[in-house]
């Protein structure tokens, strides 16, 4: 059993940056993958990045590919989304999540465990 707490998202400008934080509480975290999707007003939860147990593994979206950046830190139970160069689409509640068994990184139902999300919104 794990909990997650998002934190870090607000409103800024396109072009700027924002350090989106995910605290996880209970115990192995370094046994969860985790994630970050996002979903937009009015579309579904899509997937944004993911990061293997030990950090040696990273995926993104295309969407996020060259801009975001995900990281962890198992020592602080923390899983960390580094975005840059931030555009209005970008604009969506951003959500960590974490399983301790993914076949398939970018697949919303693979994860049992969700966060309560943090709103990103980007003005242009």
């Amino acid at each position: 059993q794990v909990q997650l707490v998002e934190s870090g998202g607000g409103l800024v400008q396109a072009g700027d940056s924002l350090r989106l934080s995910c605290a996880a509480s209970g115990r192995a975290f370094s046994t969860y993958t985790m994630a970050w999707f996002r979903q937009a007003p009015g579309t579904e939860r899509e997937f944004v990045a993911a990061i293997s147990r030990n950090g040696g593994s990273t995926y993104y979206a295309i969407s996020a590919k060259g801009r975001f950046t995900i990281s962890r830190d198992n020592a602080k139970n923390s899983v960390y989304l580094q975005m840059n160069s931030l555009k209005p689409e970008d604009t969506a509640v951003y959500y960590c999540a974490a399983n301790s068994r993914v076949l398939e990184v970018t697949r919303l139902r693979e994860y049992g465990y969700w966060g309560q999300g943090t709103q990103v919104t980007v003005s242009s």
